[in-house]
């Protein structure tokens, strides 16, 4: 494992001109920043957060600012007033934060260099990341990626709240390509409405959005239209959406967001009255949010159901900065754009805004389905490699929701990385989740999960499809429509999944 560390810069800028007044030297005050990368000797970009010493964020004119940072590539000259200012440089997970402060005096010019430390190089060991949800400019884009080391961004150009933006594409449309194997493309869609939060990849506009009402048609239609793109893919951008359950029994999504951009950098955005509520006597703040969502995630699975987990940052939609929240794919070979999404759909994944799993069973990455014959039981074993810049004290592994083994590091690191073996008599499945340290947020890594099945008979838990249906029938009385027609039209898709879930609750092979 690696840790991260801090270096304190103390730089003081003294006076160098004499007979200037104080006001005109004040003015010629700079500071100058130059950033490589360690190994390599390269210039490089990275994200920034300046504050001075009453701790108030300052803000760099001419520099690409979002809410309490700015990004820059290689060089920067700060024109600050005098006085003492503290900072943090970053440049995603797999690198070392650099913190630090310096004081700039009156009519003063210095520079520094600052080199970053890569800890981790995920991709030369096959894992490329993205991030599924960015509403970004599209002219910064490019900027934005390469101060986070992030390779797949897809840029939301269309909702149903704001217009259409020029950079919207339509499919078919190439994804740049930059800086070697990184790739956006504008184009992404988001439509919020009160069944919930779904993002649209690779589609155009759906017709006739403007037309859409809170309720009315059926976000389900929303589905099928996306459904006539061959290459679409829709990802779940809420969990807790109230229309989720309506969604997976339609057989129409793709993926679900498990690191959502309400888990943010420095706490949680969670919205009050949005989507379906969870007790927050059982999960309270702030770590309580995610863990619901983790919980929604594995009552998924325990139907049966094999859904990639993703990630989002929701940067120019939330406080986060591009690529806080992360989906890392596993492609095999060099990186395109057509494999990495490949990748996603075939569950070859893992999700953090922390620690970095990488995980093989025996020689496979997540989303493989492992298969024995009747009567017999499977035995499986967990190689994990970590590395965090974050405090974590242990590893857990979670077999059909529950938590099975709790793996303290030292003991994690005395084995050699092999984590202890998992033994399946019956079909099932398993993940393996990290939980860092941090009292504001939730800070996690976790692996796509694994499948087993044993002999024909698969794993349908009673009580998770009994839990989903519970939850149609809830979303029904929740439904706000006066048209009778229009009422009629919807509670269509709410009987079709409720017969969906019916049928799981009946052929349940566990409870």
């Amino acid at each position: 494992m690696h840790k991260s560390f801090s270096v304190t810069l103390l730089f003081s800028v003294l006076l160098w001109l004499n007979g200037i007044s104080t006001e005109n030297a004040a003015a010629r005050s700079e500071f100058e920043i130059r950033v490589f990368d360690q190994d390599t000797g390269r210039p490089i970009a990275v994200r920034m957060h300046l504050k001075d010493a009453r701790g108030r964020v300052r803000r760099v004119p001419g520099a690409v600012n979002y809410d309490d940072h700015f990004v820059f590539f290689h060089r920067i000259v700060l024109h600050l007033p005098t006085g003492n200012y503290s900072f943090e440089m970053d440049r995603g997970p797999e690198y070392h934060y650099r913190t630090g402060h310096f004081t700039i005096e009156t009519g003063a010019e210095d520079s520094t260099t600052v080199h970053m430390k890569r800890f981790v190089d995920m991709k030369q060991e096959g894992w490329w990341s993205g991030d599924l949800h960015i509403e970004r400019r599209a002219r910064d884009i490019q900027l934005l990626m390469l101060a986070e080391d992030l390779h797949i961004g897809p840029l939301t150009t269309w909702t149903n709240r704001h217009k259409q933006t020029s950079a919207a594409t339509t499919p078919g449309s190439e994804p740049v390509s930059f800086d070697e194997q990184a790739f956006y493309l504008p184009g992404t869609g988001r439509v919020e409405r009160s069944g919930g939060s779904l993002l649209f990849f690779h589609t155009q506009k759906i017709p006739n959005l403007d037309l859409f009402s809170a309720e009315y048609p059926s976000s389900v239609e929303l589905l099928k239209r996306a459904k006539t793109f061959p290459a679409a893919h829709v990802n779940i951008d809420q969990p807790t959406s109230w229309d989720m359950p309506i969604w997976l029994a339609s057989g129409m999504v793709h993926s679900i967001t498990m690191a959502t951009s309400h888990l943010g950098r420095d706490g949680v955005f969670e919205k009050k009255g949005w989507g379906r509520p969870h007790d927050e006597t059982l999960y309270p703040s702030p770590h309580g949010f995610g863990q619901w969502i983790q919980k929604l995630y594995f009552e998924m699975l325990n139907c049966g159901l094999r859904i990639p987990p993703t990630a989002a940052s929701g940067s120019g939609f939330v406080k986060n900065p591009v690529g806080y929240n992360r989906v890392y794919a596993y492609v095999d070979g060099e990186l395109t754009w057509k494999k990495w999404w490949g990748a996603l759909n075939a569950g070859r994944v893992l999700v953090t805004n922390g620690p970095l799993l990488r995980p093989s069973v025996h020689g496979r990455a997540p989303g493989h389905v492992f298969r024995g014959q009747p009567g017999a039981s499977l035995k499986l074993a967990i190689d994990m490699k970590l590395a965090t810049r974050d405090h974590v004290d242990y590893l857990e592994i979670i077999k059909n929701g529950q938590v099975v083994h709790v793996i303290r590091l030292d003991e994690w690191a005395a084995a050699r990385g092999r984590l202890p073996e998992l033994e399946f008599s019956q079909s099932g499945w398993f993940l393996v989740r990290a939980a860092a340290d941090n009292s504001d947020t939730q800070r996690f890594g976790m692996t796509g999960p694994y499948y087993v099945e044993i002999g024909d008979i698969p794993h349908i838990s009673r009580r998770s499809a009994q839990f989903f249906l519970d939850w149609v029938y809830e979303r029904a009385h929740t439904i706000r429509l006066e048209n009778t027609k229009q009422r009629k039209e919807v509670l269509k898709y709410h009987r079709a999944a409720r017969k969906y879930w019916q049928h799981l609750v009946d052929t349940a092979t566990v409870e």
